[in-house]
């Protein structure tokens, strides 16, 4: 069963990668947009490259109908998503698959998608102001994520350097070989300090 159709004028922040070799929806996004979670068709396959030197598995597959134009001239195509949990700025990213499905012909520098339509060719397009809008929030993002990364990466540290709590404030470990000196040998306290042998005689 091929769920609701998807109006990509909707989903305004959607990134047309064409070097990604997926389609992919978040969670969130679905949620949003009132699709039942129990349409995601269940995959356990990773992918890569989302983020450096990590894997994801996604929570599934879903099928969605994407159209492109309006309704004097559209083309709409089943493209397959990949519906991942973790968060990102853009509502969904359309990859490889989806510029193959619609034959789609992308100019990055006027920021132009065009394909062939029924009665004309669609074109799809964008301002920089806007592009520019998504790209500060998308490094904003990567920002965020990288920190907070390193920020776990200190706190391990940290509690790798903590001392061991059975030991008390004042105790401390030789670092080398020591032995016990009585403090008063007249006396019947007994009381004892560590000399460490290295030591010379003076």
């Amino acid at each position: 069963m091929v769920d609701p159709i998807i109006d990509t004028k909707r989903l305004t922040k959607v990134l047309m990668d064409g070097g990604s070799g997926l389609n992919i929806m978040y969670a969130k996004m679905l949620d949003a947009m009132g699709i039942d979670r129990a349409r995601i068709r269940p995959t356990r396959a990773p992918f890569h490259d989302i983020v450096l030197g990590k894997q994801a598995v996604p929570l599934g597959q879903i099928d969605l109908l994407i159209p492109f134009g309006d309704p004097t001239n559209y083309r709409m195509e089943t493209l397959t998503f990949e519906v991942v949990r973790f968060h990102g700025t853009y509502h969904a990213i359309l990859g490889c698959p989806c510029y193959a499905k619609f034959m789609d012909i992308p100019n990055y520098a006027y920021l132009k998608l065009k394909m062939l339509g029924p009665h004309r060719v669609i074109t799809i397009g964008t301002s920089f102001q806007r592009a520019y809008e998504c790209e500060v929030k998308r490094r904003e993002h990567a920002t965020t994520i990288i920190a907070y990364k390193e920020l776990a990466a200190i706190r391990e540290e940290i509690i790798k350097e903590t001392p061991n709590p059975k030991w008390s404030v004042g105790s401390f470990k030789p670092i080398e070989d020591a032995k016990e000196v009585l403090i008063d040998p007249s006396g019947s306290e007994g009381k004892v300090v560590c000399i460490g042998t290295m030591l010379s005689s003076e």
